[in-house]
């Protein structure tokens, strides 16, 4: 297996893990156990943000082309933040 494709095959588990963490911590009713969750998903967040910038300057990954300032308003208007 290629280095990019183990780049990549990690990135999607790691973003499977978050979207799980996310649906978990959103109906834990324990407040001990949804802060751990928490912090394991920043944790998770955090290491997944790195290895996409590796990914990125490695040219395993191109992301989409960056929201104007305009774009971003506008979804935080659609979203009332």
């Amino acid at each position: 297996m290629q280095e990019k494709d183990m780049v990549n095959d990690i990135l999607s588990m790691v973003n499977s893990s978050l979207t799980g963490y996310a649906n978990v911590i959103a109906q834990c009713a324990d407040q001990n156990l949804r802060q751990t969750l928490q912090q394991i998903r920043n944790s998770d967040e955090q290491f997944q943000y790195n290895l996409f910038r590796v990914a990125e300057q490695k040219g395993y990954y191109q992301p989409a082309q960056q929201a104007s300032p305009q774009e971003v308003q506008q979804v935080r208007n659609t979203l009332g933040h």
